[in-house]
């Protein structure tokens, strides 16, 4: 769904242990790096340890809030997020700062667990996304939950 390439620039928001961020930042290889952003250092902590003992060095911390990226525009190539946005108190304001960030043609996942309680349904985050500027492009949905990207027109 993420589409990413070698030497490409990747944020992920809420990695927690880095259970996505370990694959992805493999698939950036050569060149490219994958930044993860989370509010608690706590889990940054863990997804570099992680890291570090899996011999994964192309991975950059740092600790903030997905209401106001500390990145600058059109920065990334591609992001993602997976059970995360249900958790952030202004999930519109969080798609906005994600959209900025990426660079025109850029894409966003977006990741939901049906089970988790913070879950963003599907119609509430195409109305979201749209108010954002981002296109959506497609989903995969499953019984557990969803993956759903947009682009950055």
């Amino acid at each position: 769904m993420l589409s990413t390439e070698p030497g490409q620039r990747v944020l992920e928001v809420g990695p927690g242990t880095g259970y996505y961020a370990l694959q992805a930042a493999r698939w950036l290889d050569p060149g490219g790096t994958l930044e993860v952003l989370d509010l608690q250092q706590e889990m940054l902590d863990h997804t570099m340890r992680r890291a570090h003992a899996l011999g994964v060095s192309n991975i950059v911390p740092t600790r903030g809030d997905a209401q106001a990226l500390p990145y600058p525009d059109d920065h990334f190539d591609a992001a993602y997020l997976v059970a995360t946005l249900g958790e952030v108190p202004d999930k519109g304001r969080a798609l906005r700062e994600l959209r900025r960030v990426l660079k025109r043609g850029g894409r966003l996942v977006v990741g939901e667990v049906l089970l988790d309680p913070h879950r963003v349904y599907f119609g509430e985050l195409l109305r979201l996304t749209e108010t954002a500027g981002l296109d959506h492009e497609r989903t995969l949905k499953g019984t557990l939950g969803y993956f759903a990207a947009f682009g950055a027109p």
